[in-house]
């Protein structure tokens, strides 16, 4: 090793390939800054090549993580998820029905009613018709998703035991999100007449307690 080798910082010795923590954060911080543009700009107007300078990154990177816009999208959406369901795994928790669904429904009613989640949505609802591959890739990665965690948690053993017979499963993951979101339209009509954060538990126990009613099975 030469002398100007040997006297080069460990730093600069040491770079080389990015730790994969460093490689998660730039990952990470790539999925957020789409999120704001895509909000900001729209989903159709917002570029890649925005999106990667604003980024710093290459429009190749994006390319090759999410294979390009719809991609990243579903990655936002997926990022989001994750933050729903940490920790938690409807597919063998342990404890009762109720339990289970009482927690999925209060957290998934903060998300919807998190102004970022409604932000999306309207951008969703405003592009879809002129933009397929938008529509496609918000179900994808979002609803469909959800309603597959949903129909898992249902088909379980223990709890399609609970459910009355007549029941179509197939339906239950449905009517759970239905019961759970309340009156869409109202809330994106009307912003500024939202419940106030008391009110809208109660609302959504006594919507819950609709759902409970009609999908389980009368105890006796």
């Amino acid at each position: 090793m030469s002398k100007a080798q040997s006297e080069l910082p460990a730093a600069v010795k040491s770079a080389g390939r990015p730790k994969a923590s460093e490689v998660e954060a730039r990952t990470q911080e790539l999925i957020e800054t789409a999120c704001r543009l895509i909000l900001h700009h729209g989903y159709t107007k917002v570029s890649l090549e925005t999106i990667a300078r604003e980024a710093r990154v290459a429009v190749r990177t994006i390319y090759v993580k999410f294979g390009g816009k719809a991609g990243l999208l579903s990655a936002v959406l997926a990022s989001r998820r994750e933050r729903l369901f940490a920790g938690c795994s409807m597919d063998a928790d342990p404890r009762p029905l109720r339990e289970i669904v009482d927690d999925f429904a209060r957290d998934f009613y903060e998300m919807l009613v998190d102004p970022e989640t409604m932000a999306m949505q309207r951008v969703v609802i405003a592009e879809a018709a002129s933009n397929p591959e938008l529509a496609h890739a918000f179900y994808e990665g979002g609803p469909r998703l959800t309603r597959e965690t949903l129909h898992r948690f249902f088909a379980r053993p223990d709890i399609r035991s609970q459910l009355r017979d007549d029941v179509p499963l197939d339906m239950v993951p449905v009517h759970l999100i239905g019961c759970i979101c309340g009156d869409p339209i109202g809330r994106f009509l009307f912003p500024d007449a939202a419940p106030t954060r008391e009110e809208a538990r109660r609302n959504l126990a006594a919507r819950l307690e609709l759902f409970y009613a009609g999908v389980l099975k009368s105890v006796k």
